[in-house]
């Protein structure tokens, strides 16, 4: 009978060292990592960057799409090198016809500029409030016609530049800024804002967009543009779109002519 051969001992040295190995890389892989994390006090200042990068890219084009922003509109030659130029666009249930007397009666102290409340009473306390219904007083609007957007002693406002009704309008400035700025020197804006109605779905809709373009001087005027302006924009913008939506979607074809006609009685 065959002996017994006893049985191979294992040397478990070999898999005792490389599990040591794997350890420790693993724990100097966890202390590199962690060496990388920025410090607790440093995350407000990270969280505050990424929440102004996102209000900034909305403030250059909420709503509108990549086309909408790179098309050519119209008064985007009255101001050759601009500083900052934002897009915003939406559609709207009405035809043309039917948004274009709510623009008609845009300005201080006439339709506003269908913002919120709240708004108007954090960032413009004179404002009245945005009108809800057509104003018959706004009906016409021509080439050269001024729009207020501040008290008469501000001197804030635009002046219509060009228009093609039920299809754009087109407001230039140079008032927007403080009057002993201006009258100083100590600082300039120039800008245009545009807004163009598009039929689509047959002309039953339209596609509202609406662009500004600015040039400012001298460089911390350009800088506070930027950084305060236009993430400012994204809500005023978005105020904007919203309420001239609602009030064009709601306006019956029977009140425009109803408008209409008192109108040219006056």
């Amino acid at each position: 009978m065959q002996a017994l051969r006893p049985c191979k001992r294992w040397d478990f040295r070999p898999f005792r060292a490389c599990s040591l190995g794997a350890t420790v890389e693993r724990e100097e892989a966890e202390r590199e990592l962690s060496s990388m994390r920025p410090p607790l006090a440093a995350w407000p200042i990270i969280l505050a960057g990424l929440g102004w990068t996102v209000l900034y890219r909305l403030g250059r084009g909420y709503g509108a799409v990549p086309a909408e922003r790179s098309a050519p509109l119209p008064g985007d030659r009255v101001i050759r090198r601009p500083d900052v130029v934002c897009t915003h666009a939406t559609t709207i249930n009405a035809p043309p016809q039917q948004v274009w007397p709510w623009l008609q009666q845009v300005g201080w102290h006439r339709g506003g500029w269908y913002t919120a409340r709240w708004v108007d009473r954090l960032l413009f306390p004179d404002h009245w409030a945005s009108a809800d219904e057509l104003l018959p007083n706004y009906r016409q609007l021509a080439v050269g016609d001024f729009i207020p957007d501040g008290a008469p002693e501000s001197g804030c406002g635009f002046t219509v530049e060009d228009l093609r009704p039920e299809r754009y309008l087109l407001l230039h400035s140079t008032t927007h800024l403080p009057r002993s700025w201006r009258e100083s020197g100590i600082a300039a804006l120039d800008w245009t804002w545009v807004f163009l109605l598009y039929p689509v779905g047959g002309g039953a809709r339209t596609r509202f967009v609406f662009r500004w373009r600015g040039w400012t001087h001298p460089w911390w005027l350009r800088l506070m543009c930027h950084a305060v302006i236009v993430p400012a924009d994204f809500l005023m913008s978005r105020d904007m779109l919203t309420g001239l939506r609602q009030r064009a979607e709601r306006t019956a074809p029977s009140t425009l002519t109803r408008s209409f006609s008192v109108a040219g009685q006056r």
